[in-house]
């Protein structure tokens, strides 16, 4: 199962601790099927990701972090998520929205009893109008950060500057390689020996904010997209 380690806990680390040492090691970040790596990164400090967070409050276990997981698929980042708050941690999924309707992480979701929302973009004419009514719902929950998880939404500046620092995405590659839509099929193309994951927060670039955590995997020989793609996620 992917165990996802939380950058909630790293800024709560941070506060907790404000001599903490500068580099961001041995973070848990589970790449693999059936283990987690325990991987060592030099991409931020303690002190870059405690700058970069907005959070209004530090979350606890008996008064966790309110979370919102944006989909578009299938939901098993969501799905990883949701089992390793089962563990007891500082933060909780409240609501689950899709801009596609009837996706399967949405019934996921529904069955981990957490609330599914589907928010067609398709309704709307223009993409600002789309996330003024997500915004609003995202109020209305009390939501306090939110996660991408395989949203396959490009985000206007608007909504990313009324979220700035409360918006993470997780992307299926080592950022800042193979950013986009497509990244297995960039990575294969370009003959990487190496593939994985990416946590880290949205600006308004295209997978372009700073990096938060990463893990790692071999690419296989004879690995396709696909198969990529799912070891990637398990």
């Amino acid at each position: 199962s992917l165990d996802v380690a939380s950058p909630f806990q790293v800024a709560r680390l941070h506060t907790t601790f404000p001599s903490a040492p500068p580099r961001l090691s041995h973070m848990m970040v589970g790449v693999r099927r059936g283990e987690a790596l325990r991987r060592t990164h030099h991409h931020s400090s303690l002190a870059q990701v405690r700058m970069a967070f907005q959070l209004p409050r530090v979350g606890s276990k008996i008064d966790p972090l309110r979370l919102a997981v944006l989909i578009s698929g299938s939901g098993s980042g969501m799905a990883a998520l949701l089992r390793y708050q089962n563990k007891g941690v500082c933060h909780i999924t409240s609501i689950v929205i899709s801009n596609v309707e009837g996706v399967e992480g949405l019934s996921k979701a529904q069955a981990a009893g957490v609330e599914a929302v589907a928010l067609p973009h398709i309704d709307y004419e223009q993409r600002i109008d789309h996330e003024k009514e997500l915004h609003k719902l995202l109020q209305k929950s009390n939501i306090e950060a939110i996660i991408l998880s395989g949203y396959m939404r490009l985000l206007t500046p608007w909504f990313v500057e009324k979220w700035e620092g409360r918006l993470i995405n997780i992307h299926p590659s080592l950022l800042p390689l193979f950013p986009g839509a497509h990244p297995h099929r960039d990575a294969l193309a370009a003959g990487a020996t190496i593939s994985g994951c990416t946590v880290h927060f949205v600006d308004t670039g295209v997978d372009s904010g700073e990096i938060i955590a990463q893990g790692d995997i071999p690419v296989l020989p004879g690995d396709d997209v696909k198969s990529l793609q799912e070891r990637v996620k398990m």
